[in-house]
């Protein structure tokens, strides 16, 4: 089969490359050039993409007898994630980046050329598994180390990319183990640490590279009665769930802590109140798109337990789902929690588990808490 690896410059793509020619497979390894800034460097384990990652990217293809080249895909990253991420803070929505990511340049814009240019499949180091059903349909599963589980970022894959995905590292245990193997066959890249945060603000300052690319105007913070208690100088800065750098001018009455429960981009206003506040009973949520083939409920539209996730690394909690039609003739996916989940801001993707497998995911637009009516804000 030809395929051709996606080389991050990390050591998990490096490794799932090297186990996909140990397969017999004819590799062809590819670096994503991402950054509009191609001199810049990686500071510490933050940020990707860079031309540090295209240089190992290049030697573990070297070390492996494999083609190497480049692709420059900044400009439809800068599109369809960074101008994405930067128009959803704007109205006062909290996106996952690697989501969009992952939808739109790995397993879109490069799937779409590697299918062009005769490419089987698609290979990446994500730790996820790909199940075929007694169909042959394929379906998304979570990886055997749940620890290093990425099925939630791929949560976004339809049925026809799944089945061009490629994931050799699904069944490996750990990543100390891709790190030894890595050592073992002279990988450079071995010991390199992982990168984490967002890719494009290297720094890790969200709040203020934001505010170099949106207009911050100052305005209320108000609590849960309507109240103002404070001042701030941005309200798309902020997330729900956020407790530090409120600067509240008027504490509690209990004394407690208070934090961001809803953001108000229209009103400029920023609602704050306990943390209880913070659990939610319900999310709807937009933009659905299943993994694979749907389940049956789907297209009869009637409701189904599942666990849901909203975060990379959280914790799924059980729920009852459904597929409503919404004012616009779109599908909304609704789902009730069985037990309230703190902290969820629209802007972030849920996707729907059975078991190991990811049914599919949504895009929360709304989340509700049955205990505080946000509608008594005035």
């Amino acid at each position: 089969m030809k395929v051709l690896a996606a080389m991050s410059g990390g050591v998990d793509s490096a490794v799932a490359a090297a186990r996909a020619v140990e397969a017999g497979h004819d590799v062809v390894g590819v670096h994503l050039a991402l950054s509009r800034m191609p001199g810049t460097l990686r500071t510490g384990s933050r940020g990707c993409c860079t031309i540090e990652d295209s240089r190992d990217a290049w030697r573990a293809c070297d070390i492996l007898g494999i083609p190497y080249y480049v692709w420059d895909f900044s400009e439809r990253f800068k599109e369809d994630v960074v101008d994405d991420f930067i128009a959803e803070y704007a109205a006062g929505r909290t996106p996952n980046p690697c989501m969009r990511c992952n939808e739109r340049i790995k397993f879109a814009a490069l799937l779409e050329k590697a299918l062009a240019l005769g490419f089987d499949a698609v290979c990446t180091g994500h730790y996820a598994k790909v199940i075929e059903d007694a169909d042959g349909n394929r379906e998304l599963h979570r990886a055997a180390d749940w620890a290093k589980d990425q099925s939630y970022v791929l949560g976004v894959l339809t049925h026809e990319q799944l089945k061009h995905s490629m994931f050799p590292l699904a069944e490996t245990p750990s990543k100390a183990e891709v790190r030894a193997e890595a050592e073992r066959r002279g990988l450079s890249v071995a010991n390199k640490p992982d990168s984490h945060d967002i890719c494009f603000i290297s720094d890790g300052d969200t709040r203020g590279w934001l505010a170099e690319k949106i207009e911050m105007e100052t305005g209320q913070i108000v609590d849960q009665t309507g109240e103002v208690v404070g001042e701030h100088d941005g309200a798309n800065a902020f997330t729900v769930g956020q407790r530090r750098g409120l600067k509240l001018g008027r504490p509690a009455a209990d004394g407690k802590p208070r934090f961001v429960l809803e953001i108000r981009p229209k009103e400029n206003k920023v609602v704050v109140g306990p943390e209880a506040l913070l659990a939610v009973d319900q999310m709807r949520g937009i933009k659905v798109s299943w993994a694979g083939v749907p389940i049956a409920e789907v297209a009869s539209r009637t409701d189904f337990d599942c666990m849901v996730q909203v975060r990379a690394h959280g914790d799924p909690v059980a729920a009852r789902a459904q597929v409503q039609p919404a004012d616009d003739g779109r599908p909304e996916l609704v789902v009730t929690l069985v037990e309230p989940m703190r902290g969820v801001a629209p802007g972030q993707t849920m996707v729907l588990y059975q078991g190991t497998r990811v049914l599919g995911q949504a895009t929360i637009d709304s989340a509700r808490s049955l205990s505080w009516d946000p509608a008594q804000v005035s």
